[in-house]
């Protein structure tokens, strides 16, 4: 017998659309093995035939965490599920999906829309092409579904805010726990221990010191270093001096050309460029405005 929760409607008001996410059903089905689906009790709302398939006007998350089945959608085209996996439903967007008889599977889904999931969408983080994420099984979006369906039930004052916090939250994560689990353990502990390398060396370090560390061609510890962190290692390395440049500038009375030279800058010019691009201003400039000093005392 599966136990179903359906939240068949859920309220909006015109304060909760200008918070940029609003939600409209939050739920979860356990569907047992050979048993029907969709439910009978599933809502008339959301009702569709795994035949014909169906098209929403919202997006939907949902997470499978036991058994198997098939997702299809138009842009997406025709995928297998199972346990730890994520999909994601677009509004317009023609799909079908169900559990595989002979597993069934317990799915949690919620339902939502809003000028922020669209920017997220036209951003790149999201998209119909690829819109299943491996996330594994995760105790904490577990959790945050769970306490979306109490949240929904109370339907306390600004409730809606509330649960566009928990969608932003798991929205983070399958971007977060998507993008990490596409890396393998050794990469991972590679750019890690490079990332470790930077902090601990930053006057000295060199991109290419570092993909000799990592026993990687340049080439393709810049490549992997960047999918990784979004950054090139130079990139990075010079991300890095400047806020340690940035928290020296607030926190010591050292003269500039000192900090200048202890991260790595030979040429103090440069430096000045450098953190200006960053920052928007100079040493100086930042010097005085977060410790409040006459400019004579920032050289």
């Amino acid at each position: 017998m599966s136990t179903n929760f359906h939240r068949k409607y859920i309220t909006t008001n015109a304060t909760d659309h200008l918070w940029g996410l609003s939600i409209n059903s939050v739920g979860q089905q356990l569907i047992g093995k050979n048993e029907p689906y969709p439910p009978q009790l599933h809502p008339t709302r959301y009702l569709f035939n795994t035949e014909k398939g169906r098209v929403l006007n919202e997006y939907q998350l949902l997470y499978i965490t036991r058994g198997s089945g098939r997702f299809v959608s138009e842009s997406g085209g025709s995928q297998n599920i199972k346990e730890g996996q994520m999909f994601m439903l677009f509004p317009g967007e023609w799909h079908n999906y169900h559990p595989d008889p002979e597993t069934g599977w317990n799915e949690y889904w919620i339902g939502f829309e809003g000028d922020i999931i669209r920017q997220w969408v036209d951003n790149g983080f999201f998209s119909k092409e690829n819109p299943v994420y491996n996330v594994g099984l995760n105790e904490e979006i577990i959790s945050l579904y769970k306490r979306a369906r109490i949240i929904a039930e109370a339907q306390e004052a600004n409730y809606q805010q509330a649960l566009a916090g928990i969608v932003g939250n798991l929205l983070g994560m399958v971007v977060y726990l998507s993008r990490n689990l596409s890396f393998n353990s050794s990469i991972g502990s590679s750019i890690n221990t490079a990332k470790i390398a930077i902090h601990e060396n930053i006057s000295t370090i060199t991109p290419e010191a570092l993909a000799a560390m990592s026993c990687m061609s340049y080439s393709r510890f810049r490549k992997i270093f960047k999918e990784y962190t979004g950054f090139s290692p130079s990139q990075y390395i010079q991300q890095v001096r400047i806020n340690m440049a940035k928290e020296m500038l607030t926190n010591t009375h050292l003269p500039i050309k000192e900090i200048s030279l202890e991260l790595g800058y030979e040429n103090k010019d440069y430096f000045f460029t450098a953190f200006r691009k960053v920052a928007g201003m100079t040493p100086m400039q930042y010097r005085t405005f977060t410790q409040g000093l006459n400019h004579d005392q920032t050289l």
